[in-house]
């Protein structure tokens, strides 16, 4: 009996070795489907063995204050439209059909938006991309941006920073959102891959922390996520989560992946940073410093509260 279950075992690892099929996440890897996990990516795509990966883990003790990190600068971010959601087999994604920009935020360029789309664990359970100091939180929501003179996001990949996206970390919450109901209520209806339905009116804002939330952020020089891994892109990872209950984040498990198993664990562990710098910008810095200046003027003059 043993022996049939190392020889079973060992059939597996060896069509694993071999990468054959195509690329999956490692919740859809089995056996009898022995797709390429995050681990063998780069049989899919020779660019996903690249030394400029994303995700990384943010070890916020090494990153670096950077001054031109300032605030960004959102075009049409609060004009509502009706995009179209579809289960594309590996996430969520909802193209953006009206003209929104970001700028400044120390970006290189204007970037419109071209689509959003969302990666998560289990149930609510650790899910996001990115980590910070090693935590993992329950999603991670990634809008993202090409240069505005670019006409398709392939053309955008071929330029070093053609692209730009914005991610996002969500916290469990003990009461539903209700800005995410629009989208949360029409999962219902593309549980299957392929599936596709129009969204209620929804503005990008409504999605995203508000705007005086949105000062202290990371960034860094990576790829996407999943094949092909271009390596092409500005990320930016805000430290405001946005909260949804742990309804809300169970219904992103209810959909299902190609072969009909449920949509779970669909992120790519966090890659090595191989001498990347990366950069936090200054809001809380510079608020932790008016702070401590009001603070010394005050008691300079003797206007402290006494204890």
């Amino acid at each position: 009996m043993q022996l049939l279950v190392v020889s079973a075992l060992l059939a597996c690892l060896w069509g694993f070795s071999r990468g054959a099929g195509d690329w999956c996440y490692q919740s859809q890897f089995t056996c009898d489907h022995q797709c390429n996990a995050p681990a063998k990516w780069n049989l899919a795509n020779g660019a996903c063995g690249g030394r400029l990966q994303s995700p990384i883990n943010i070890v916020t003790r090494k990153t670096l204050k950077d001054e031109r990190l300032t605030k960004f600068i959102f075009s049409n971010y609060q004009q509502t439209f009706r995009g179209n959601i579809k289960n594309n087999g590996h996430s969520v994604q909802v193209g953006i059909p009206l003209y929104a920009t970001i700028s400044a935020g120390g970006l290189p360029a204007v970037y419109k938006a071209v689509q959003f789309h969302l990666h998560w664990g289990t149930n609510g359970g650790p899910g996001s991309e990115h980590t910070i100091d090693g935590e993992q939180f329950p999603m991670e929501l990634h809008i993202v941006h090409m240069k505005q003179h670019y006409t398709d996001l392939m053309t955008a990949l071929a330029d070093p920073e053609g692209v730009a996206v914005l991610g996002f970390f969500y916290e469990r919450s003990n009461s539903a959102n209700k800005k995410y109901e629009p989208v949360i209520n029409t999962l219902r209806s593309i549980k299957n891959t392929n599936g596709n339905a129009s969204l209620p009116p929804v503005s990008l804002s409504q999605l995203i922390p508000t705007e005086q939330n949105l000062t202290t952020y990371y960034r860094y020089k990576g790829s996407l996520t999943t094949p092909g891994c271009t390596e092409a892109v500005v990320w930016t990872l805000f430290e405001s989560p946005i909260p949804l209950s742990i309804d809300q984040l169970r219904a992103f498990s209810e959909l299902k992946f190609h072969d009909g198993k449920p949509m779970v664990g669909t992120f790519r562990p966090v890659q090595p940073l191989n001498g990347r710098q990366v950069y936090r910008s200054g809001g809380s810095a510079v608020l932790f410093s008016s702070a401590l200046l009001f603070t010394t003027i005050m008691t300079a003059f003797g206007l402290s509260h006494p204890n």
